[in-house]
């Protein structure tokens, strides 16, 4: 006999639970704390099982006899409701576990064994900034392209196109990693191509060859930190990058066989860097060593010496001799590359000074191995040359 709504909300506790039951299967549990419970009884292959639905009165009797109408379709189709449960609270559960963020930090974690701790802390922060508030809670098998597209395009809206380029590459990999993983099966930041606004590539400021005999001159004369100013003196001479120089340890050079190794953990593409050392660039580590030879780092910070100095250091003096916006620390880089390739000196030498690593591992340890002498006639020639541009300054 089917059970009413008035029996439903009136039924009390007693000394034991006991059972209203109502059709086909379905009954309310009363326990003797008054709380009142919701169950099927069905059989899979003669064995009985039970089945919960739910709480009295959050489910009323209506609600409860569609779920069992819902179980018993479960069960006609050769399924099991209670099984079918479990597998959907398991499956909210990893939704819950597998958000976004939670993804995203997994795979931070993994890449950033192989990167640099100033890279990790940029890409972490623009994942906080840019990515999280939006649809770190989100889980990561739930996010479709347009919802993607909506975030990225906030960074659009505000003309920051080089980060909007590097956040969607993050994005993209991070949905990779969730593939691979078997915690997605699309890649909604790949099905962006071509719906957004592309960077324009932009070289750092750097400096014509022109242009360097006015500058070594106003180097020369510079009266500030004669530290910073060796500092950019052996970045350019060198063609290393800002950080691989101002996070040196005096360890690191063989001065004796002019030699300066940098270690992976500081170089972009993590491998181990050979930097031949002309005799300017010995001369002015020689005297560099009269001021920080003490200290582990030869370019201590000014306010802790076990830090290097700030990365804007080299910048200031370019901006202090008058050339801001005219050249950067990093464009000596390209100011070097253009001499040496208008001078004739081999492309793979220069990228190898560059520290462009060839992707072929083994071809690449081989050129290292084989370049490093050649690099090294091509840098004490490039360091002759700089020499002889210096007093050659004919502006007014």
């Amino acid at each position: 006999m089917a059970l009413t709504a008035r029996q439903v909300e009136t039924a009390k506790p007693k000394e034991k639970d006991y059972k209203l039951s109502d059709e086909r299967g379905l009954f309310l549990l009363v326990t003797t704390t008054g709380k009142r419970y919701w169950r099927m009884k069905y059989r899979i292959a003669g064995k009985e099982k039970k089945l919960s639905i739910g709480v009295y009165p959050e489910i009323s009797l209506a609600d409860a006899r569609v779920k069992r109408d819902e179980a018993r379709k479960v069960i006609a189709d050769g399924g099991d409701p209670s099984e079918k449960k479990q597998l959907e609270k398991l499956a909210k559960k990893i939704s819950v576990v597998n958000t976004f963020r939670a993804l995203a930090m997994e795979w931070h974690k993994h890449k950033c064994i192989s990167w640099s701790e100033s890279y990790a802390e940029s890409v972490l922060e623009a994942l906080e900034k840019d990515i999280f508030p939006h649809v770190g809670k989100r889980p990561v098998a739930e996010i479709l392209p347009l919802e993607m597209l909506e975030v990225l395009r906030l960074i659009e809206k505000r003309g920051s196109l080089e980060k909007l380029r590097k956040v969607r590459q993050y994005c993209n990999q991070i949905f990779r990693y969730a593939i691979a993983t078997g915690r997605a099966t699309i890649n909604p930041a790949a099905e962006l191509t071509g719906t957004l606004t592309a960077p324009k590539t932009e070289h750092f400021p750097h400096l014509q060859s022109s242009e360097l005999p006015a500058f070594l001159s106003s180097l020369a004369d510079y009266h500030g930190s004669c530290i910073t100013r060796m500092a950019t003196s052996l970045l350019l001479l060198t063609g290393v990058r800002t950080i691989e120089l101002r996070a040196a340890e005096w360890h690191e050079f063989d001065l004796e066989n002019a030699l300066w190794t940098i270690p992976e953990s500081r170089m972009k593409k993590r491998r181990k860097h050979l930097v031949p050392l002309s005799d300017q660039v010995l001369a002015i580590l020689q005297e560099l060593r009269t001021y920080t030879g003490q200290y582990q780092l030869v370019f201590p910070g000014r306010c802790n010496i076990n830090k290097p100095m700030s990365e804007a250091s080299i910048n200031m003096v370019i901006k202090r001799i008058g050339y801001d916006g005219k050249a950067t620390g990093h464009g000596f880089r390209h100011t070097m590359s253009t001499i040496l390739h208008e001078q004739g000196f081999n492309t793979a030498w220069i990228e190898m000074q560059l520290a462009h690593v060839d992707k072929n591992s083994i071809r690449g340890t081989y050129n290292h191995a084989q370049y490093l002498e050649n690099r090294r006639e091509m840098m004490q020639w490039y360091a002759d040359y700089i020499d002889g541009l210096e007093g050659t300054n004919t502006a007014a």
